[in-house]
């Protein structure tokens, strides 16, 4: 498979991946000062951005295309195989990344003492 293709996969991986995400976490207002909110909720937003979706992507692109190559060997298309794994891996790789990137967001607001209820 060439470097055009393996982008392409990448690149469907990271779309598949930033849809799924869920836009925020949900925060039970009462007795919450706005304000506060505002500063810690950038903080968070801070951490979780050191999750790298996209490396994430790449690996489970290239570990797919390598488990796809091998089954594709098995059917008799190579190239076939190792395109459908490389997208399979890659979105997969995808959204654990992202569920992990919400996570650290979510611990952030609950470790500062906000009920995210999501």
């Amino acid at each position: 498979m060439d470097i055009s293709k393996i982008l392409i996969v990448i690149g469907f991986g990271l779309v598949f991946a930033g849809c799924a995400a869920h836009p925020d976490p949900i925060v039970d207002m009462k007795g919450v000062n706005p304000d506060q909110l505002a500063k810690d909720w950038e903080d968070c937003a801070g951490y979780s951005e050191e999750v790298v979706i996209a490396q994430g992507v790449a690996k489970g692109a290239g570990v797919g295309a390598g488990v796809g190559a091998i089954g594709g060997a098995i059917n008799g298309d190579v190239g076939r195989g190792a395109a459908n794994g490389a997208l399979i891996g890659a979105t997969h790789s995808g959204l654990d990344a992202d569920r992990d990137k919400q996570n650290v967001f979510k611990r952030c607001l609950r470790g500062r003492g906000y009920r995210v209820l999501n």
